[in-house]
């Protein structure tokens, strides 16, 4: 079936394909809704910033922070001494970025005019001055041996980092240079090394994605795909298909300040409810491994033992019994989530497994701007999302802290722990192997509190055309855009 209706479409696209052959098209499903790394807090605008914008640090994959632009040392327990690389790239004007442009950059971000996400991260930052034109020293109000893992924040021109709203024209020392942005989704880039042009193209429907590669249409496309289009492409001899497993990290929220759902009960009726087994085999293809925590097992402060809230609908059904719910009173609940097909496929999955206990789940979907600003807003009782990238302990603070709520951070659900705001400001204070301690019992914690129904660990599954050099970061990261060359050498 899969097979005809692709063919299909095909003879209806033939006489489409207008694009220019020298470009590299990534046909992605969501665009970036801000390049600006201050301000960015979706997983579109955090990696095509990540090429647009170089760091003072970069992360690995098991969250060590590594040098990018500069080099650190730490002076004394509240004071770390960055050092610019000689070697770091310039400014798309030119100009190479100096000690003036990372003391504005992160200035702005704890500004609270900006209102950065990335702001409560940081606010134990007491000051920062350019000590000499390649020489930044950072001055904390507490010890923070951890410091470097938060130099992360791409670094602007000063004259941007100056204002108090969105870039809109980027200037970064990244491997791209901004070059034009459309209303429709479309974002143009040019690689710095050659002048290899970059289309970052929106188009929502994977179907519509998985055409347009086949068509030649787009070279490019990375996850978002369902699992019988994945068995398709596979089998093309003309594309070539990446599986890589992932970071990112699924999760079905919950609003802790509905009087509902602030009820431990109900959320873990819910957890209960749902067969992962089931989604990963059949939504996912056997392409995603069930998680229990947003760090995975092999970070340096992530969790392995954690017990998992099993399949188990005898217990949903008496838990749900127990918090006065029945055939008499049932549980009616609304989930929100976009419109993208493979979400929306969850979504009717998690309504037909919740079904099966008794809870009506209503299912409202939005377009991606709405459907964002709600869940930012907090208005939902329940909302399934993904943490993409995550490789910091940071993740801890900025998601599950009571101070962490939008817009000062990512706590969504308006969860409050007395204890996992002391765990997480205690740990910050603590050499990494004393730190990490404090960090699995703050995921502990959260994971007992039934902040998230822990869902899992999607792979990365990139699926390249007319291109070579192309294979998914370890985070779902663009990255190997920077060496992805057309097969016809150019």
């Amino acid at each position: 079936m899969v097979r005809l209706a692709i063919t299909g479409l095909l003879l209806v696209l033939a006489a489409c394909n207008g694009r220019d052959p020298q470009a590299i098209v990534f046909a992605v499903a969501s665009a970036p809704t801000v390049l600006d790394p201050r301000l960015a807090s979706d997983a579109a605008s955090e990696r095509v910033n990540a090429l647009l914008f170089d760091r003072l640090v970069v992360l690995d994959d098991r969250g060590e922070p590594v040098a990018q632009m500069g080099r650190w040392q730490q002076l004394g327990p509240r004071h770390y001494r960055v050092e610019l690389v000689p070697e770091r790239r310039a400014f798309a004007d030119g100009r190479q970025p100096d000690a003036h442009d990372v003391v504005a950059t992160y200035q702005s971000v704890l500004d609270p005019a900006l209102a950065s996400p990335h702001r409560g991260g940081l606010a134990h930052i007491e000051s920062i001055v350019a000590v000499d034109p390649s020489t930044v020293d950072f001055s904390l109000s507490r010890d923070d041996p951890l410091f470097p893992l938060r130099l992360t924040i791409g670094i602007l021109p000063a004259a941007q980092a100056r204002q108090t709203d969105a870039v809109e024209t980027p200037r970064g020392s990244g491997a791209f240079a901004f070059q034009r942005r459309s209303g429709n989704g479309r974002l143009e880039l040019r690689r710095r090394s050659d002048g290899q042009r970059l289309v970052i193209e929106q188009v929502a429907d994977p179907t519509m994605r998985t055409l347009k590669l086949l068509r030649g249409e787009a070279d490019l496309v990375q996850n978002d795909l369902p699992p019988e289009m994945v068995a398709y492409l596979a089998d093309r001899p003309a594309v070539e298909l990446t599986t890589r497993p992932g970071t990112t990290f699924a999760y079905l929220g919950f609003n802790m300040a509905d009087p509902i759902l602030a009820r431990r009960q109900v959320r873990a009726a819910v957890a209960h409810a749902i067969d992962r087994d089931a989604i990963i085999r059949h939504l996912f293809g056997g392409r995603a491994e069930k998680a229990e925590s947003v760090l995975r097992p092999g970070h340096w402060a992530g969790v392995g033992d954690m017990q998992p809230f099993g399949f188990d609908p005898e217990t949903s059904r008496r838990l749900l019994a127990e918090a006065g719910f029945g055939p008499a009173n049932p549980l009616n609940l609304v989930y929100k989530t976009s419109t993208d097909p493979l979400r929306l496929r969850i979504a009717h999955v998690f309504q037909q497994q919740l079904a099966d206990v008794g809870i009506r789940l209503e299912i409202a979907s939005y377009d991606w701007g709405t459907f964002f600003g709600d869940i930012k807003a907090g208005r939902f009782q329940l909302y399934s999302l993904a943490w993409v990238g995550v490789n910091s302990p940071d993740i801890l603070r900025y998601a599950f802290h009571s101070a962490s709520r939008p817009p000062a951070g990512a706590n969504r659900g308006r969860y409050h722990s007395v204890v996992v705001d002391r765990l997480v400001e205690e740990a910050e204070k603590l050499q990494a192997a004393q730190a990490a301690v404090l960090l699995r019992e703050a995921q502990r914690q959260v994971h007992d509190d039934l902040v998230y129904v822990p869902l899992w660990y999607e792979a990365n599954v990139a699926v390249s055309g007319d291109v070579s050099g192309f294979a998914p970061g370890f985070d779902g990261n663009y990255l190997a855009l920077q060496r992805v060359m057309k097969r016809d050498g150019h």
